[in-house]
């Protein structure tokens, strides 16, 4: 009986496109990700636990705002389709894991998305598949949650491979680029890294192999990591400036003139998304498993999370000098997705301050054009719903509080009919109606 070459069949389908492409979790990494690969010639399925999700793009709609409706029917014409039945699975040859990694309530990683997708897909694995995860977590969790899990089943390396590669999309502003970022890639062994290698050049122009796994978790939970401690550092610096009565955006104006040794990053009312306020933590977690301490990387956290503590005392300064009582106010919120120009409210610092105001029992709006409502609110047994931004409108709050600087925001209108404003962003100049926060 002639011995199978595992690694050539798979290397043969991959060159003539023939390999049969399955993305599980069509979030913000998924789709876009699933849409780049039907491109490239691939037939792509996606799969989610979400039937909604699902359900959508089977009716041709997109969920995210940066995918466009034309770009989904347009690749469902090449034969992309969706489902939430894991066992079409046995019929596909690439597998590429792009689930959430969180937080649980006890401020610990939350594997459980991952987890139980190996598990609920562990049955229809079968010999000859390369089985890529490009979810964020702490070095180590390829080998943990995966390999350790089939590796009872599989010969890693000969008849079945393992690669992570992380995934580098920035919501709002690459979705539809994603091709053009250099991808790092890992594997197991040496063959799982060619077989990946192989995959990942017929999809994006630079690639960088990186020696072993754990290096390539780690190399992204450090990408994510060090942009959270520079904003952790510029926000501490705007509470100081503000202290001293000085400009934080004037200084970083003054800053950017430098050439060298310098990179701006901008203040602002905390810290929200998928990775940011999650991957500290998780490599935190992780660091103590080895008896280290990571001081740095969990004094940047506490700061983010003090800083939209500082907002809210801002917020509460104002609200308590007014000459009526506090569940007599009223405030407007503009903006509630974790940046700016996109949909995702995922650790929004915007809505922690809304669940503040609630709690206290002010009247709270928020004006968003890209979150229609909010679904799950503290304090609120209704959706809260997006107002319009007019005249009328902005002239029956307190205070206007603007928290994630959309770029379809019209300053000049809302700065001439506020009463007040507290600026988060630094988006309204300095006069008497504007309170920098």
């Amino acid at each position: 009986m002639t011995k199978i070459n595992y690694k050539y069949e798979i290397l043969k389908k991959i060159k003539n496109k023939s390999a049969k492409i399955a993305v599980l979790g069509l979030g913000y990494v998924g789709l876009p990700l699933s849409l780049m690969i039907v491109k490239n010639k691939y037939l792509v399925k996606g799969f989610d636990t979400d039937k909604k999700k699902i359900n959508l793009i089977k009716s041709s709609k997109s969920y995210i705002n940066q995918i466009t409706r034309s770009s989904i029917l347009k690749a469902k014409k090449e034969g992309f389709t969706a489902s939430s039945n894991f066992k079409d699975l046995v019929n596909f040859d690439v597998i590429i894991i792009t689930v959430p990694t969180p937080l649980k309530n006890t401020n610990t990683p939350d594997l459980s998305f991952i987890r139980n997708c190996i598990s609920g897909i562990k049955p229809y694995l079968k010999k000859g598949q390369l089985i890529i995860l490009e979810s964020t977590s702490y070095p180590g969790t390829t080998e943990e949650e995966i390999i350790n899990k089939i590796e009872k089943k599989f010969l890693i390396g000969e008849n079945f491979f393992v690669v992570y590669s992380p995934e580098r999309i920035d919501p709002g502003r690459n979705d539809n680029a994603i091709d053009k970022i250099p991808k790092l890639i890992s594997g197991k062994t040496k063959n799982c890294l060619k077989v990946g290698f192989s995959f990942y050049k017929s999809l994006f122009k630079k690639l960088f192999k990186v020696s072993d796994l754990k290096t390539a978790e780690f190399t992204k939970i450090l990408e994510n990591i060090f942009r959270a401690v520079n904003i952790g550092f510029i926000n501490e610096m705007k509470i100081i400036s503000k202290a001293m009565n000085i400009d934080i955006y004037e200084v970083i104006k003054a800053a950017r003139t430098k050439p060298y040794g310098f990179r701006a990053y901008e203040p602002g009312p905390g810290i929200g998304g998928h990775c940011l306020p999650v991957d500290p933590i998780y490599l935190h977690w992780k660091a103590k498993k080895f008896n280290v301490e990571a001081k740095f990387v969990k004094l940047s956290t506490e700061i983010n999370k003090d800083t939209t503590n500082y907002v809210k005392k801002n917020i509460f300064k104002f609200l308590n000098g007014l000459k009526k009582k506090i569940n007599k106010t009223k405030v407007l919120v503009l903006g509630v997705s974790y940046k700016k120009n996109i949909e995702d409210t995922r650790e929004s610092p915007a809505i922690n301050i809304i669940e503040n105001l609630l709690y206290k029992n002010v009247s709270v709006q928020y004006a968003d054009p890209y979150v229609k409502e909010i679904k799950k609110i503290k304090y609120l047994k209704k959706k809260l719903k997006s107002t319009k931004i007019n005249k009328k409108n902005l002239m029956l709050f307190d205070l206007v509080i603007l928290t994630t600087d959309h770029d379809n925001f019209n300053y000049d209108f809302i700065y001439k009919n506020s009463k007040k404003i507290l600026d988060c962003r630094g988006k309204f100049k300095n006069s008497f109606k504007v309170i920098r926060a």
